[in-house]
């Protein structure tokens, strides 16, 4: 057998490997896929279940279970089943990455059977924030798209878990951390949701004109263009019209960068928010609160 052959039978026996801990879930629509994360729960991508459904059809291996949608978070695109009865599996230990290695997209068709794709790494980066303020802990993008098999597992070639495949802007592959998906599961599972800080506020990047500039000390910032009624901004006296230059003096010119300044842990403290009002700086404290559930 040459070496050509036996890398191929490596990624099969990897595949068949993997089997036991993805599976298809029936949306109603295109099937998607998940992770079997514990026997009892699936981890898939939430942008993939449709927002009127809470009841599912799991299928591994011609197997169908019912499962029940335990929560779902649109920030980290992680979202939650709590299966009817048990399928026994576990996932592997983690596994890093480097760019330009090799990764196997591991999906489920329709039947439970497990797809693959054989994909590289793109690009690599820190811990970011999605746009709807969920924080995910590294970037890793890969070279293919996706199909059903969106929500399966991504595994190193030695068979280590890298994290959940999802479709980002632009349909770009990436890929959603073990690390992320373990911080978020337990209390997915315990709220249903995850609580985000919240200003109530919306905001729209603008320049500051340049006679204001030497008092802000800002070129750019966020001008306020709409307030949730009774929200923690409209509370404070921020008003339509201010326009945004920190908070608790960290710069903010766009809305990711305020979605990374207002982790969960901010929720119920004090900020120092400083907007330029009608020519004048001022800084208003604002209670952060968490964001209401939909």
């Amino acid at each position: 057998m040459d070496m050509i052959e036996q890398f191929s039978d490596g990624l099969a026996d990897r595949i068949a490997a993997a089997s036991p801990f993805v599976v298809s879930i029936g949306t109603g629509k295109r099937p998607a896929s998940g992770i079997l994360w514990r026997p009892d729960i699936v981890v898939a991508s939430e942008q993939t279940l449709p927002a009127e459904s809470s009841a599912f059809q799991v299928v591994r291996g011609g197997q169908t279970v019912g499962a029940t949608l335990a929560g779902r978070d649109p920030g980290t695109n992680v979202a939650v089943l709590k299966l009817d009865s048990a399928l026994e599996s576990a996932v592997p230990a983690a596994a890093t990455v480097r760019v330009g290695a090799l990764t196997l997209v591991v999906g489920a068709d329709a039947a439970g059977a497990a797809t693959a794709r054989l994909a590289m790494v793109h690009a690599l980066g820190d811990a970011w924030h999605s746009m709807a303020g969920g924080r995910i802990d590294a970037l890793i993008r890969l070279q293919t798209r996706l199909g059903a098999d969106e929500g399966g597992a991504v595994l190193s070639l030695g068979g280590g878990l890298i994290g959940m495949s999802t479709s980002g802007p632009r349909r770009r592959t990436i890929v959603i951390p073990m690390a992320t998906l373990a911080r978020v599961v337990d209390p997915l599972l315990a709220d249903g949701r995850i609580a985000r800080a919240w200003l109530g506020i919306a905001l729209q990047p603008v320049s500051i004109p340049d006679s204001f500039r030497p008092a802000t000390g800002r070129d750019s910032g966020l001008m306020v263009v709409g307030l949730a009624g009774g929200g923690p901004a409209e509370a404070a006296g921020i008003l339509p019209g201010d326009i945004v230059l920190d908070i608790d003096g960290a710069a903010v010119n766009r809305p990711r960068a305020l979605s990374a300044l207002l982790g969960p842990d901010r929720i119920g403290q004090v900020v120092s928010v400083r907007v330029l009002r009608a020519g004048a700086v001022q800084a208003i404290g604002v209670t952060v609160a968490a964001r209401p559930a939909v």
